[in-house]
């Protein structure tokens, strides 16, 4: 079981796609997926494979000097084992590689296992956007990570591209 984060590439929409749907009530369409591999300057996109399946993916915009995580997502079989974590260490470590000092998130209100993993990464809840989700009008809530710096990284998973 040999996992391996890479590059988000056209050849693994189809993938992503159906882990989106498999992970979220409002997923994104296709488009969207396509946009950020082809036409978004902002936009990094990562996934994780193991055994040749795409069993995580993220999607986070460099804005200025703030790494947004647009989306991040898990195969429900391999939830619970540090691979979002370890996904979110390496875009924060990139982007910070590339200027960022800054991160920005919302989550679901209802998402505490994913609240809590960005607590420990040092994100503070500072607001919400009320009904943000269409699907059933929960808040979002808003997180910040104020001082992104590299070396929080450091001695993080090494099985990375």
């Amino acid at each position: 079981m040999n996992r391996t984060i890479r590059r988000m590439t056209m050849e693994d929409l189809s993938a992503i796609v159906e882990l989106d749907k498999m992970s979220f009530s409002l997923p994104w369409p296709e488009r969207s997926f396509r946009f950020e591999l082809t036409d978004n300057p902002a936009s990094r996109c990562w996934v994780v494979e193991m055994d040749g399946r795409i069993i995580g993916m993220i999607v986070a915009w460099l804005l200025v000097d703030e790494a947004h995580i647009a989306t991040i997502a898990i195969h429900p079989d391999h939830r619970q084992q540090g691979i979002a974590r370890e996904l979110l260490t390496y875009a924060l470590r990139y982007m910070s590689k590339e200027g960022a000092i800054s991160s920005f998130l919302e989550v679901r209100e209802s998402n505490t296992v994913a609240r809590e993993m960005y607590r420990k990464f040092g994100y503070e809840e500072v607001g919400r956007r009320k009904r943000y989700y269409k699907d059933n009008n929960e808040d979002a809530i808003l997180m910040t990570l104020e001082h992104l710096n590299v070396e929080m990284f450091e001695g993080s998973s090494g099985r990375n591209k």
